[in-house]
């Protein structure tokens, strides 16, 4: 289904998985935390807290796929994947504009009370979701990058 303002969601026949595309700018970021939240609300493990976490994190996963197809001047769709397990809710972030970003020799930027660091804004958005979800992968593909995040339900938390 495809909204009025270019929004396209999807919910697989098991409704275990919830797929939305959107176009790559910032005015969809509250359709994406909203579908999110929704989606982690139906599973009744997670409560509100770490349904607040997810929701940040996918923010800030969002907010990086929307800001590398600026940089790069694509017009293709962020893909936003919720899969509902039993124990966890797994949320893909898919980009679709090929870079050279490798979050493995990203430079942390320093702690806050660092002389010059508020002389910058950013750098704080890898380490954030990895704070925020109980696991944080990033995959680089053929034609993008994808951010899985995942989160327990409180039972059976995989965090340390």
């Amino acid at each position: 289904m495809i909204d009025s303002v270019g929004a396209e969601a999807s919910l697989d026949a098991g409704d275990s998985i919830i797929s939305l595309a959107i176009p790559a700018q910032p005015q969809y970021l509250s359709l994406v935390r909203a579908v999110v939240a929704a989606a982690a609300a139906l599973d009744p493990g997670l409560g509100d807290e770490r349904i607040e976490d997810l929701r940040i994190a996918v923010s800030e996963a969002t907010t990086n796929a929307i800001e590398a197809h600026a940089t790069m001047g694509s017009d293709d769709r962020i893909t936003i994947r919720c899969d509902l397990a039993e124990d966890r809710i797994e949320v893909e972030i898919q980009d679709h504009v090929v870079s050279d970003f490798n979050p493995e020799g990203s430079t942390p930027l320093g702690d806050l009370d660092a002389p010059g660091r508020l002389d910058y804004e950013g750098g704080f958005g890898l380490p954030l979701m990895r704070v925020l979800a109980d696991e944080m992968k990033i995959r680089s593909l053929d034609h993008g990058t994808a951010v899985q995040l995942v989160v327990y339900a409180s039972a059976s938390r995989a965090r340390d």
